[in-house]
C-alpha cells in the first residue's frame, strides 16, 4: 500500500476518531498566509486578528462537502462602533482570501495587544455556508469572547448544536507569519453523516475528547518540523482508532478580474453606468480584497 506524503503547511487535514464520535480539522499557514497580508499594509493588531481569521475560514471550510468548487464558508464580523468595523474572509475550494476596515486613528488608542470586545465594541459574528445547488444557512451570534475562536465555538453551540473546541496560534518573525489550528467536534449520535437526534455537552465522550485537545500547545502547532498528522497522533494516539483524511490544497485565491468586473458592470442600466464614471469618464472599481484597482473597458 502506498504511503501518503505527511502535511505539514499550506494543506488542510482532517480526521475522525470513529469511537469517540468527534470529527476534526486541522491547518498550519505558512506562504498562504503571507500571500494573504502582503496585499495590504495593516499595522499588527489586525494583521494578527486576520491571521486568526483565515486560519477559522480554512478549518470551517474544511467541514463543506460538496461536489467541485461550489461549496464556501464565508465568515464576517462587523460591528457600527469600534477600532475594526468589518472582518471578512472566505474559503472556497482550497482558496482563501480575506480583508479587514478599520479606524487607524481609534486603532492607536487600544495599545500593542487589545482585546476582541475593544477591537470590535458590540458586534456580531455571521457564519454562512454555500453547499452548491443554491443551498445556503447562516448563523449570526453576538461577538462574543477573547477571540475569534471562542466566537466561532458560540456559533456551533448556539447555531447548530454541536459542541465545538478550536485552538489557534499564530507568530510574526523576520520570515513573515505562520499561523496554524485545530476545530474538533462531537457528533452526538455517531459518525458524520448520522443524524445528531441530541447533544450533550457534558458526554463523556466529549469530555475526554476536549480534555485532550487541550493539551495541545501553541509551539506544537506552529512547529514547522511536526507534521499535522503527528499532532492527531500525539493526542489520540491511545484511541481505538485515528482515520485521516487529507483534505485541500490551500492557496490565495481572490476571484476578481477585469472581464468579471465588467460583466458585473454591463449588466446596469447605460444611465448607472454613467454615474459611475470617473472625472477621465473611466469605470474604475476596487478589489478590497487584494487592494487592486480595476479599469473597466466598458
Amino acid at each position: 500500500m502506498e504511503t501518503q506524503p505527511e502535511t505539514f503547511a499550506d494543506k488542510l487535514l482532517g480526521f475522525t476518531l470513529p469511537s469517540r464520535n468527534a470529527r476534526a480539522r486541522i491547518v498550519r499557514l505558512d506562504k498562504v498566509i503571507d500571500d494573504v497580508l502582503s496585499a495590504h499594509d495593516y499595522p499588527p493588531p489586525v494583521t494578527h486578528l486576520l491571521g486568526e481569521a483565515l486560519v477559522l475560514a480554512a478549518l470551517m471550510g474544511g467541514l463543506l462537502k460538496a461536489d467541485g468548487n461550489d461549496a464556501q464558508l464565508t465568515m464576517q464580523a462587523q460591528t457600527q462602533k469600534g477600532a475594526v468595523s468589518l472582518l471578512v474572509c472566505d474559503f472556497r475550494g482550497g482558496e482563501l482570501r480575506g480583508y479587514a476596515d478599520f479606524d487607524a486613528e481609534e486603532l492607536s488608542r487600544l495599545g500593542a495587544n487589545p482585546s476582541l470586545s475593544a477591537l470590535f465594541g458590540e458586534g456580531y459574528l455571521a457564519i454562512t455556508f454555500e453547499t452548491g445547488g443554491g443551498k445556503r444557512y447562516q448563523g449570526i451570534v453576538p461577538l462574543e469572547g477573547e477571540t475569534l475562536a471562542e466566537a466561532c465555538e458560540a456559533y456551533f453551540s448556539q447555531s447548530e448544536q454541536l459542541p465545538t473546541m478550536i485552538r489557534i496560534a499564530s507568530r510574526s518573525s523576520g520570515d513573515g507569519r505562520v499561523a496554524a489550528g485545530l476545530l474538533i467536534q462531537h457528533l452526538a449520535e455517531g459518525e458524520e453523516g448520522r443524524e445528531r437526534l441530541h447533544v450533550r455537552m457534558d458526554h463523556p465522550d466529549w469530555e475526554h475528547v476536549a480534555t485532550m485537545t487541550s493539551t495541545i500547545s501553541h509551539d506544537e502547532l506552529l512547529d514547522p518540523s511536526l507534521s499535522l498528522e503527528g499532532i492527531a497522533w500525539r493526542l489520540f494516539h491511545e484511541e481505538e482508532e485515528v482515520r485521516v483524511q487529507p483534505g485541500a490544497m490551500l492557496s490565495r485565491g481572490c476571484r476578481c478580474s477585469s472581464d468579471y468586473y465588467t460583466t458585473v458592470i454591463s449588466r446596469f442600466p447605460p444611465k448607472e453606468q454613467e454615474e459611475m464614471r470617473d472625472d477621465r469618464g473611466k469605470i474604475v472599481v476596487d478589489c478590497a480584497f487584494c487592494a487592486r484597482d480595476f479599469e473597466l473597458a466598458v
